[in-house]
């Protein structure tokens, strides 16, 4: 199984050299992770791990959510990259 991103690794996506955004990044991981677990639903914290496209669907939520906050509430319902990672692995869905 593959384990969730951590913050070195979304830095080296952003680019960020410095620790002066340890924390920032640490909060945005955190969050990218929960909506991950969120948008596949039922997510079992004892028995569930993520496998390699649930971890890079969290890796690129964190960039978008690093990238762009402001748009953060919307951001993963609209990446195309994102809702392919988790094609195939939502054990909940939105009724229309």
């Amino acid at each position: 199984m593959a384990a969730w991103p951590d913050a070195d690794e979304v830095k080296q996506v952003l680019d960020i050299t410095s620790t002066d955004w340890d924390d920032t990044i640490d909060r945005v991981v955190a969050a990218a992770i929960t909506q991950v677990k969120e948008d596949v639903g039922s997510w079992d914290e004892y028995e569930d791990e993520p496998d390699d496209s649930l971890s890079q669907a969290a890796l690129r939520l964190a960039e978008l959510i690093g990238l762009r906050p402001e748009t953060a509430a919307t951001i993963g319902a609209s990446d195309p990259t994102y809702l392919r990672l988790l094609k195939g692995r939502r054990r909940r869905f939105g009724i229309a």
